[in-house]
């Protein structure tokens, strides 16, 4: 039985991903950057992390240019709720796993009225956790026994 190394067991990780990515998440930027100095030609590289040879090349020139893989700052709607809310509403649905969207919204901020439910399940959707829905159904009595 052959055993895989490291690198054939990631290349078959990639292959397992179907969809294309609008763009290459940081953990597979920096490995394709690692893939290219350790000596693989580009358009191996693009094909291990599922991306087009173009962006490998972009890739590389950001990191000549800047010395970072991350993408550069863009313009755009301003974020409604702060980085320490964003880690409160994380805690505090870790804390208790039950808890609906509606009373984890956060105490509003100084430059933000109001956090919106919405906002909620957004940022617990980023982290990977779901809130809990409260189930519908009818009350019952002491005649239900």
């Amino acid at each position: 039985m052959k055993t895989l190394d490291t690198k054939e067991a990631f290349l078959l990780t990639l292959k397992n991903i179907k969809r294309k990515m609008h763009r290459v998440p940081a953990h597979l930027s920096e490995r394709a950057l690692g893939m290219l100095q350790g000596g693989m030609r580009t358009a191996d590289v693009a094909r291990a992390i599922n991306c087009n040879v173009r962006t490998v090349r972009r890739l590389r020139q950001r990191y000549k240019e800047s010395g970072r893989t991350a993408d550069r700052p863009r313009s755009g709607r301003p974020h409604v709720a702060t980085s320490a809310q964003d880690r409160y509403i994380r805690t505090s649905h870790l804390r208790d796993r039950y808890r609906m969207a509606t009373t984890a919204q956060v105490t509003p901020g100084r430059h933000n009225p109001s956090i919106s439910v919405q906002t909620v399940r957004n940022r617990l959707r980023e982290a990977g956790l779901k809130a809990c829905r409260p189930i519908v159904r009818q009350v019952l009595t002491r005649h239900h026994r």
